[in-house]
């Protein structure tokens, strides 16, 4: 009876030992991630080199969300992460600057740099006024 309880002893206690150790991993790895998202937001390097850049043109409507201007980003191929892009733009200076029109943007572009095109006041736009 005695060895019983020494051996739930040693099972429980190793157990709890690995309870703390999973805890520790997930902490980390959420605390990796999320660092690594945050330093993505001030540091995000554009697609390609200055000399590889594609250029796209991107229609931007006047209804249109952050998370709708972000999606259509990343499928044209200029941003990694729509996500990332719209934390991007809430947190710059040109939250609530964008302005409809139709854009041509360089895949070589910083996010912060399509942005200054798409708030620019003498933006030409091609959208016509309902």
């Amino acid at each position: 009876m005695n060895v019983n309880k020494i051996v739930m002893k040693i099972v429980s206690i190793s157990f709890s030992v690995l309870i703390l150790v999973l805890l520790v991993v997930g902490l980390y790895q959420g605390g990796k991630a999320a660092y690594g998202f945050g330093y993505r937001v001030f540091t995000e390097s554009a697609i390609d080199l200055p000399e590889e850049g594609e250029d796209k043109v991107v229609q931007v409507s006047s209804g249109m969300g952050d998370k709708e201007l972000g999606d259509l980003l990343e499928k044209k191929g200029l941003i990694r992460d729509s996500n990332l892009f719209v934390l991007q733009l809430k947190l710059s200076a040109y939250a609530k600057e964008i302005k409809a029109g139709t854009y041509t943007l360089s895949t070589s572009m910083t996010v912060s740099e399509m942005l200054q095109v798409m708030s620019a006041e003498d933006a030409e736009s091609t959208e016509t006024e309902e």
